[in-house]
């Protein structure tokens, strides 16, 4: 037989070429429905509501605990996002460590959430020295329901009941103050 006979010559089945991009983009959208959508955290800040369950959010502190606001119904919570070269945020951050220390007997829990990166992590064990509530970095711009943080300081606030009382990408500029504290957190000890 001569290799020549169609009988005998290796049958190749074509199967269609697949681009790379291709793959990667059904792999990417495969991921961005998995975690359910490619901007579901701007798409769940902006569905932030009043008096509704405030989103879930785990602080990783820097001394390697976990604190899930889950696990802290039935107090008071302050979440405050900052940044250790962000000045409104030096300002800020000495007020919410005295109240946090002035009320934690009353169940006040202060969460601080650091947007430094990791390369900046020795000046946020310095500033948190400084401070009477635990502190970790994001690690990411993103803070789930809470959405991409693009605006520091930003604050929020949750009940007792684990709800939502205060939106801080509603106010204006940065909002944590005496003022603030007395008329926003104040009444959520009684």
């Amino acid at each position: 037989m001569s290799t020549t006979d169609p009988d005998q010559r290796l049958q190749v089945r074509r199967v269609p070429c697949i681009s790379r991009r291709v793959v990667l983009r059904t792999l990417f959208g495969m991921g961005a429905v998995a975690s359910g959508g490619l901007f579901s955290s701007r798409v769940d800040a902006n569905e932030l509501k009043l008096g509704q369950l405030a989103p879930p959010l785990v602080l990783h502190t820097l001394d390697g605990k976990q604190i899930a606001t889950r696990e802290l119904i039935g107090e008071v919570v302050i979440l405050t996002f900052f940044a250790s070269y962000c000045e409104p945020c030096l300002e800020e951050l000495p007020l919410l460590s005295s109240y946090a220390e002035a009320n934690a007997a009353r169940g006040l829990r202060v969460l601080g959430f650091s947007l430094d990166g990791p390369e900046l992590v020795a000046d946020v064990r310095k500033l948190a020295a400084t401070l009477k509530f635990p502190v970790g970095l994001l690690g990411s711009a993103y803070a789930g329901g809470y959405g991409r943080m693009w605006r520091m300081p930003v604050s929020f606030v949750i009940d007792r009941q684990g709800k939502l009382v205060h939106d801080g990408w509603l106010d204006k500029e940065p909002s944590v103050t005496s003022t603030f504290l007395q008329r926003v957190v104040e009444p959520l000890f009684s």
